[in-house]
């Protein structure tokens, strides 16, 4: 994940703030308990292309020596294996 912990918390605040201030949201807990749903939430987004990485690299180590062996770019194959699961799997990111 490219954004730092602080920075989504940071987000998450000013979000429920914004919906609460606006009263465009009905919320009859706590604001923190919003603020840490809505932070799981971007969190977990964010780390969907970690997950998808580590996924690729996991596919490509098994095949590394044939890549070698043939001179293919490993960056290059690897760009190419992690567009065609993104378009696959349908995934924004």
């Amino acid at each position: 994940m490219r954004i730092p912990k602080e920075l989504t918390q940071l987000l998450s605040k000013k979000i429920v703030k914004s919906l609460i201030d606006k009263d465009l949201i009905v919320w009859e807990e706590p604001p923190e308990k919003l603020q840490s749903v809505i932070n799981d939430i971007i969190t977990e987004d964010l780390m969907v292309e970690d997950w998808l990485n580590e996924e690729v690299k996991t596919l490509l180590d098994s095949k590394t020596e044939e890549y070698e062996r043939s001179m293919m770019d490993y960056g290059r194959v690897f760009q190419m294996v992690k567009s065609k699961l993104v378009r696959e799997r349908g995934l924004i990111l």
